[in-house]
């Protein structure tokens, strides 16, 4: 059950994130190595906290 919470929320947020941050990658002058990793904080910091709120709510 952990595990299908975090993938859904995981997604959800690539698919809020991912249109958000294509639109502001000109003004903010990426380079398109830099594309996925642009992704990774944002998704760690996602996964954080929705793993803070299970365990305040589930676990405790």
């Amino acid at each position: 059950m952990n595990v299908i919470v975090i993938l859904v929320s995981l997604i959800v947020a690539l698919l809020i994130l991912v249109p958000l941050l294509e639109r502001y990658q000109h003004k903010m002058g990426l380079h398109k190595m830099q594309r996925y990793s642009k992704y990774i904080l944002p998704l760690i910091m996602v996964s954080l906290v929705i793993r803070l709120l299970y365990m305040l709510w589930f676990e405790g």
